[in-house]
């Protein structure tokens, strides 16, 4: 099909804008969208690099980024599709290249995504499904070694569910969340997950609750797809504060994951096995290791050592971010909590902000051992955000000690003012969308 040429000089905003207006639902799952506005852009999907499907609930942007730091430190080109953003919609397009790869610019973006909306000519399509068009469209044109593809919702319907034969299909820990999308049991959930499956593609899943994982292995069966999964093909523990990871290969004794927590280890893990399940790539244990030790992925435990707004809390404290929003993110989120507290003890804080349809009682139910004070606060332009009284009533139902503020600011400003013999430890927490306003106002934007 013959695109006209888009108009660089539109500001990348006035574009976003007007992609929203072009479905009245922000989520809306289907392909029917996807098939056509690919059908009109000439199919670049299907002249991608080798593709690596990641799905799941909990952890698919942490092993993304251990994926890309592992075959970026073995010297391959890895184009990187995330969601959501923290910051800027650039993080979520990645441009691999020779010794690591960078963020979409403006002006590329800004192209290619008028390129993807002259082509759609004005039909019903959401936000993410153009964004998802406009990925496959800009990594076609650019060569790499590999593309790492994230779910954006689910995994069946998903606008990221079109890549016919993928290098191999990854799931990442199966818990509830957005029931209102993907069903109400987490077999229904994991069904969905599943759905990313492709035949005779090679499967490679997380530690599962036994339900979910048969969940997996009938999908899987059912497409003879090979199954690579955790406690059966390969194993991942930590010793001596070292990872051992162990499959049919070998065994390989890893320095730790830089990303905190014990969960981290079982991400890497997971990223492991998926390069050593892939018979056309070659990652050795020195390039491995290299990627563990240097992951990076913002808002999941990630320490906040100063900047503008920690600067606004008691005089020597600790603020740790994570974006964690479900029940199971809690818990992992609370476990490493508790591996700093045996380090380090300090009095714990949390701040906390959640969007309207998540269960704000069972996630904060993760730290009621560790705190009884936590800080409701609104996350800054959502709609539909929890209101802070409604958090605020979830934690005093656990037996806590509450407050509501304003802003992350006002809360850490009403901390600095009391008078703690030993600084705090304060945990910001319960969304992305709150990740993302605290890593603004900190200036600690992902690179």
């Amino acid at each position: 099909m013959n695109i006209p040429a888009s108009k660089p000089s539109q500001p990348l905003g006035d574009i976003l804008a007007r992609l929203t207006e072009l479905h009245p639902k922000r989520i809306d799952l289907t392909l029917d969208r996807m098939w056509r506005i690919l059908d009109k852009l000439d199919h670049p999907e299907r002249t991608l690099p080798p593709v690596i499907h990641v799905a799941g609930t909990n952890g698919k942007g942490s092993t993304v980024a251990y994926l890309r730091a592992m075959l970026e430190a073995a010297g391959l080109r890895v184009h990187v599709y995330t969601s959501p953003h923290l910051v800027r919609i650039n993080e979520r397009f990645r441009i691999g290249a020779v010794g690591g790869g960078a963020l979409v610019s403006d002006d590329e973006l800004r192209d290619v995504l008028a390129h993807c909306e002259t082509a759609n000519g004005g039909e019903p399509i959401t936000v993410f499904e153009m964004e998802t068009a406009a990925a496959f469209e800009l990594f076609a044109r650019h060569p790499a070694d590999v593309v790492l593809l994230e779910v954006g919702l689910g995994g069946r319907l998903d606008a990221t569910n079109v890549i016919e034969q993928p290098l191999a299909s990854v799931i990442t820990p199966i818990g509830i969340d957005h029931r209102e999308f993907l069903g109400d049991t987490v077999m229904k959930i994991a069904a969905e997950k599943a759905g990313i499956i492709k035949k005779g593609v090679p499967v490679i899943y997380a530690d599962q609750q036994p339900e979910v994982a048969a969940v997996i292995e009938q999908h899987a069966n059912r497409l003879r797809a090979p199954l690579h999964g955790c406690g059966e093909g390969w194993h991942v523990n930590v010793e001596r504060g070292r990872l051992v990871y162990q499959d049919e290969r070998g065994l390989l004794d890893l320095a730790a994951p830089r990303l905190f927590g014990r969960h981290q280890f079982d991400n890497a893990g997971l990223a492991i096995a998926t390069l050593r399940a892939i018979d056309t790539l070659t990652v050795d244990a020195k390039a491995i290791e290299a990627g563990i030790s240097g992951a990076q992925w913002p808002a999941r435990m990630q320490r906040l050592p100063s900047g503008p707004l920690v600067a606004q809390g008691p005089a020597e404290c600790e603020v740790w971010l994570d974006g964690g929003h479900n029940v199971d993110g809690g818990r992992v989120v609370a476990a490493a909590l508790g591996d700093l507290e045996e380090r380090v003890s300090r009095p714990l804080v949390i701040i906390a902000g959640m969007m309207g349809n998540k269960d704000a009682s069972g996630f904060l139910a993760n730290f009621a051992g560790l705190t009884r004070h936590v800080i409701a606060v609104p996350i800054p332009d959502q709609d539909n955000a929890m209101p802070p009284s409604a958090l605020a009533d979830a934690a005093r139902s656990l037996g806590m000690r509450v407050e509501v503020a304003g802003s992350v600011a006002a809360a850490l400003q009403s901390l600095a003012r009391l008078a703690y013999e030993t600084p705090p430890r304060i945990l910001i927490t319960g969304s992305l969308y709150l990740a993302g306003s605290v890593l603004a106002a900190n200036g600690s934007l992902p690179q």
